[in-house]
């Protein structure tokens, strides 16, 4: 193993929050000591069939600690699933059924082994040791905390104060989840800083149940191809890791330059000087914005599919648009408008062309918006529920579907 401040370098980067530094030190120095492996866990409930760039944040941290000499646990939440994580939600999810979880859980661990190395990797599914569970070890469990603190959690709050419904069962998610740390003895959790709370109820419960609590590290959330709002499968804002080589590069191509770099720190390989470096070139207008997403572009896209696949994606794409052709296969997206008008600028927000209403109007005011071929010159313009091409720019093309 490297020595404690190599590693603590390494597992820095990228992190918000590491609780604390001083524990994880510790634990690494006792790991090299007795030659022992930490046990990191990640947790992934499997409420979609894919995997997209914003969960790749978290598994490229756990790949930086295999490589460290760690034993990393891919946990997947079949059983939690089943509750529904309540983070950020303003109402309670539905749940899912048991056979499209079971579904899902299989697309995960074909997907995963994309990134993490999977001779050192652990996959664990939370019902194992849930489903055991009886009724009586369940209330025991629940016991363990208060209304009162699962009412700290920020999303409990305001809906409590909103006066809208929280089920019951809501308050077991994060009794669930920090329990799968007692059940797999965690010595680091890693997780988006959305889920601290839950990621802290690990250590509470750890110390419960008599075990030393596991130290915390909190990755921040990546932004979606709106540049805006968190990347997610349901706001169809995402790139799937299992997402066709042209849709991955071009999708890449997409996203507003302002969030170019954070996604260079939070998703590339290159070192941090090395971004900076290409960062400064890029502003200094000795490098084009454009060549510097192409790089992540092909980074990326290689990733997943291979050098070959990036280099044709890119090709592909630069024949299509540096030739101004108009691509056949334009993406899809759907906005929802409760069958409704819907003007050009909040359509272009909403499926992610812009990153927000005042560069729409911008855009569109410097004529660099056509709808359907036609150029719009009226920030104001209204759209019918339908279909529509839109073109941003010289790069941004996409069919927006107004439900």
């Amino acid at each position: 193993m490297k020595s404690v401040a190599e590693q603590m370098a390494i597992i820095r980067r990228g992190t918000v929050q590491i609780l604390s530094e001083d524990a994880l030190a510790q634990k690494l120095t006792r790991a090299i000591q007795t030659n022992t492996p930490l046990k990191i866990k990640a947790g992934f409930d499997p409420t979609a069939p894919d995997l997209h760039l914003g969960h790749t944040v978290l598994l490229q941290k756990m790949r930086q600690f295999q490589e460290l000499g760690h034993e990393v646990i891919f946990l997947i939440g079949d059983f939690t699933g089943l509750i529904g994580d309540p983070t950020g939600k303003s109402e309670t999810r539905k749940p899912l059924s048991p056979e499209a979880i079971a579904v899902n859980a299989e697309t995960y661990k074909a997907q995963v082994f994309r990134i993490l190395d999977p001779q050192t990797t652990r996959v664990v599914f939370n019902s194992a040791w849930m489903n055991a569970m009886t009724a009586a070890q369940m209330i025991q469990l629940a016991a363990r905390q208060t209304v009162a603190r699962m009412l700290e959690r920020d999303d409990f709050t305001k809906r409590y104060k909103a006066e809208r419904p929280i089920a019951l069962h809501e308050f077991l998610y994060p009794l669930v989840q920090g329990y799968d740390s007692v059940a797999l003895h965690a010595d680091v959790e890693l997780g988006g800083t959305d889920q601290t709370f839950n990621l802290l109820m690990g250590r509470e419960l750890q110390k419960e149940y008599g075990q030393e609590p596991q130290c915390v590290i909190t990755l921040p959330i990546l932004e979606g191809l709106d540049g805006v709002q968190k990347m997610s499968k349901s706001l169809n804002n995402y790139i799937a890791i299992q997402d066709p080589p042209d849709e991955i590069f071009g999708k890449l191509m997409s996203i507003p330059d302002a969030i170019m770099w954070r996604y260079f720190d939070l998703l590339s390989d290159l070192s941090l000087e090395e971004i900076r470096h290409l960062e400064q070139e890029t502003r200094a207008e000795r490098f084009h914005p454009m060549e510097a997403k192409k790089q992540l572009g092909m980074e990326l896209t290689a990733r997943f599919h291979g050098a070959a696949e990036a280099r044709h994606a890119r090709e592909r794409f630069e024949a299509r648009f540096s030739q101004k052709e108009i691509p056949e296969d334009l993406p899809e997206i759907s906005v929802e408008s409760a069958g409704e008008p819907l003007g050009l600028v909040d359509a272009m927000r909403l499926a992610g062309m812009v990153a927000s209403n005042s560069e729409g109007i911008r855009l569109v005011r410097q004529q660099a918006v056509s709808v359907g071929g036609v150029k719009a010159d009226d920030p104001r313009l209204m759209l019918t529920p339908g279909s529509h091409r839109i073109k941003v720019g010289k790069l941004r093309h996409a069919v927006v579907v107004i439900r």
